[in-house]
């Protein structure tokens, strides 16, 4: 798995998409991909793992410096784009090509974040981007006051995806959007006003959708999101409850479990905050209850096998609408289900999507019951963008797209032996506190130390992420304390990919280890 590579000095020559090696010397990768060679080495290199191949190559970046990106980035973006730049040294990206970045000075990367779990089927992936050109020729804009083919078409194979009676299909321009109408319809449909979701979920940032968001870094000191409360999120790793076969995933936590086959204890803890919630903190007759089915920013958190089950009962009993927020589940990401709820063996009353939808086109969509829907209709709500032709003819694509390439199936199969392989890792090494998911859907907590599990200081995190991004693999951050690892690639990559990740987390948790 280990070639030599890095930490070299002297001349070599870097050339894209072909060999440079001449007789009689030594081959050696850089994190770029970049395949160079040197006759001979002073001193013993640092190992790199080799970068899989690529046979596509990117255009030459010729636009302006990145010192100028970054003087207008300061000057005339919001301070907000300075502030969620990640990395000290950021990746300046310039192409893409299914898992491939690029950047302005043409440096390839593994992209395992996808545009925070956004690129579904692979950057500008051919049969997606074909769809694309093809509607911009035919038409760009209109809106829903006209009947167009493209968001009838896509309405339909939409809902096909869907279990009955989820068939009425709203489209949005983002996810935000779409839960900021979730929370609308849900009002109206129950004439109640009170909703509820956990604590350390994110559902957007919009002034009504951050009242559902519940995590201090995504709130403002302003009113916003009147009458959503929050209950304790069932997490199985850092909450006070948890064992050893709670959630349905191929790794399990470390807690010791004393459960009988068939029975979580945990499970019923967490029922009883919930039901604690519903006594102590809202009427007695609530409008909906939000849950994403996997927590997404909140560090890829699963819950009790069976608590979503048991929450929607409580939740109707109470006059309630379950609401799946589906923006990084869906499309196939969590690899067992296509939706990340029919993990859980439930049909929500609502659901909710975006960005996998359009595989980085910006879209949203709310999918709901006729009966719902119908309430919607008590005024008026228009959209300009929502239903747009080449979004439509965008979203088709990548349904088709996920099928024919085995999207899902991949993210089976390669997200499962990843979690395998991170639990080794785990194992190995005491500030990996818990390796969780499904699919692609994947969060690596990292720990002061096991017993603890106090979250590792910001800083060791921010230390360990530069040094994986300058080894050639991008990934995101999560979690309440931002202690989480997320890694939610597009759904094309191989066992290679996987290998060279494995290697690279390998090799800087060790580099960590080493300066600590």
């Amino acid at each position: 798995m280990f070639k030599v590579a890095s930490s070299l000095r002297g001349r070599c020559a870097v050339l894209k998409g072909q060999s440079c090696s001449r007789p009689g010397s030594v081959k050696f990768h850089l994190a770029n991909g970049a395949l160079c060679q040197k006759s001979a080495f002073r001193h013993p290199p640092t190992d790199i793992p080799e970068m899989p191949p690529c046979n596509f190559k990117p255009e030459e970046y010729t636009g302006m410096s990145k010192e100028r990106m970054m003087e207008i980035r300061r000057k005339n973006c919001n301070p907000m784009i300075m502030k969620v730049t990640s990395y000290k040294k950021p990746a300046f990206i310039h192409q893409g090509h299914m898992q491939w970045l690029w950047d302005v000075d043409g440096k390839r990367y593994l992209d395992l974040f996808a545009g925070v779990a956004t690129v579904s089927v692979g950057h500008c992936h051919p049969k997606v981007t074909a769809a694309a050109e093809q509607q911009l020729k035919r038409l760009w804009h209109t809106t829903n006051i006209y009947v167009h083919p493209p968001l009838h078409e896509y309405c339909e194979k939409l809902a096909s995806y869907l279990p009955d009676p989820l068939k009425v299909v709203y489209l949005t321009n983002s996810g935000s959007e779409a839960n900021d109408l979730a929370m609308l319809m849900a009002r109206l449909y129950t004439g109640n006003f009170d909703i509820i979701t956990f604590r350390g979920s994110y559902h957007g940032g919009s002034p009504q959708t951050m009242g559902l968001t519940s995590n201090a870094a995504y709130k403002y000191p302003i009113a916003n999101g009147l009458g959503c409360t929050n209950t304790m999120c069932p997490d199985v790793f850092r909450g006070p409850w948890g064992g050893s076969h709670c959630r349905d995933s191929p790794v399990q936590t470390i807690r010791e479990c004393s459960c009988a086959q068939g029975y979580c204890m945990a499970n019923d803890q967490y029922i009883g905050q919930l039901k604690e919630t519903f006594a102590t903190s809202v009427p007695s007759r609530i409008a909906a209850f939000f849950g994403e089915p996997i927590q997404g920013v909140g560090g890829a958190v699963q819950y009790p096998k069976n608590y979503l089950k048991e929450a929607y009962k409580l939740v109707r009993e109470r006059g309630g609408v379950c609401i799946a927020d589906e923006v990084q589940t869906g499309f196939g990401r969590t690899g067992s289900h296509f939706w990340g709820f029919q993990g859980h063996d439930v049909i929500p009353d609502m659901v909710t999507m975006a960005k996998g939808i359009g595989n980085g086109f910006p879209m949203g969509a709310v999918v709901t019951t006729p009966e719902i829907a119908a309430s919607f209709a008590k005024g008026v709500h228009f959209n300009t963008f929502g239903g747009n032709p080449v979004a439509c003819a965008v979203a088709s694509s990548v349904l088709d797209t996920i099928k024919e390439d085995g999207a899902q199936q991949i993210s089976l199969n390669v997200g499962t032996y990843l979690m395998t392989e991170l639990a080794k890792l785990r194992d190995k090494y005491e500030i990996i506190g818990d390796v969780r998911g499904k699919g692609l859907q994947i969060g690596v907590e990292m720990v002061k130390d096991k017993a603890s599990r106090e979250p590792l200081p910001p800083e060791a995190m921010s230390e360990i992420f530069e040094d994986i991004k300058d080894m050639g693999v991008l990934i995101g951050k999560g979690g309440v304390y931002g202690q989480t690892f997320r890694v939610k690639p597009p759904m094309c990559i191989t066992m290679e990919d996987a290998d060279f990740f494995l290697a690279i987390f390998n090799k800087s948790i060790h580099n960590y280890m080493e300066r600590r």
